[in-house]
């Protein structure tokens, strides 16, 4: 995991390093990163999987906003927000997704 924790606004994120990633001859080289669910160590490759998987868990589908994916479980306070479009789906949910699932999930660079 490559980057920088920052503390902005009562907020946590990661802020990634692309400098860090260089090849040989100097150029840029962007690393993608991936969710993967341990257990079987699946890929998570589209929302229709990690819903599954997130299901299993004990996770409830959230309905209310049209923006955003969202899940909750009942016996805790964590919510997690998604954006409605896989495109978008970024390190940062994915390290959510992570920290609210301990030992399920791991974040991994492809």
């Amino acid at each position: 995991m490559s980057g920088v924790w920052v503390f902005k606004n009562g907020v946590v994120r990661l802020v990634e390093n692309p400098a860090a990633e260089t090849t040989v001859d100097g150029s840029r080289q962007m690393r993608r990163k991936v969710l993967v669910y341990r257990p079987s160590n699946e890929v998570m490759a589209s929302y229709a999987a990690l819903e599954r998987k997130l299901s299993g868990l004990g996770w409830e589908r959230y309905y209310e906003d049209p923006h955003l994916l969202q899940f909750h479980k009942s016996s805790t306070i964590h919510l997690i927000s998604l954006p409605k479009d896989f495109c978008k789906f970024k390190s940062i949910h994915m390290y959510d997704i992570v920290v609210k699932n301990r030992n399920m999930f791991e974040v991994r660079d492809m």
